[in-house]
């Protein structure tokens, strides 16, 4: 078992289908932890754990209630995101978006477990998504 499949207690990692938790990114790297996964634990009190797909829509919501996305912050090793970039955003926010009608796009694979506390699977399900090669490609006006 590597890294990204076991936490820090050595158990293994689900992600919201009950699989394995995939990587989320490693360009740019994300995570709570920047290893590329939404992997959680306590000192994480945002919990970062929905792999979502940037899009324009979902970065300016982000922006109006106060968490700017796209401004890079090199003290915390943030790059500022792009629509297209995945990123491991916290559950409370991507609720919020969502209730907003601007949720961004979700990679369930790669979607820690624990969202399941703040998140239904159904309203996760209605925002899934599969990566595509390049998913810059994805349409940045619209969730699925």
């Amino acid at each position: 078992m590597n890294d990204n499949e076991s936490d820090l207690q050595g158990d293994l990692v689900l992600n919201v289908v009950g699989d394995p938790l995939e990587p989320c990114s490693t360009d740019p790297m994300t995570g709570f932890f920047r290893d590329g996964t939404c992997k959680t634990d306590s000192r994480d009190r945002g919990s970062h754990t929905i792999c979502a797909v940037m899009t324009r829509e979902f970065l300016e919501h982000q922006r109006r209630i106060g968490n700017d996305l796209t401004t890079a912050m090199p003290q915390y090793h943030f790059p500022g995101l792009v629509p297209g970039d995945r990123w491991c955003v916290t559950a409370a926010n991507w609720l919020r978006a969502h209730q907003d009608g601007a949720a961004a796009p979700v990679v369930l694979a790669s979607t820690h477990h624990s969202v399941l506390d703040i998140v239904p699977i159904h309203v996760l399900h209605h925002h899934a998504v599969d990566v595509p090669s390049d998913p810059r490609d994805l349409d940045n006006n619209a969730s699925p």
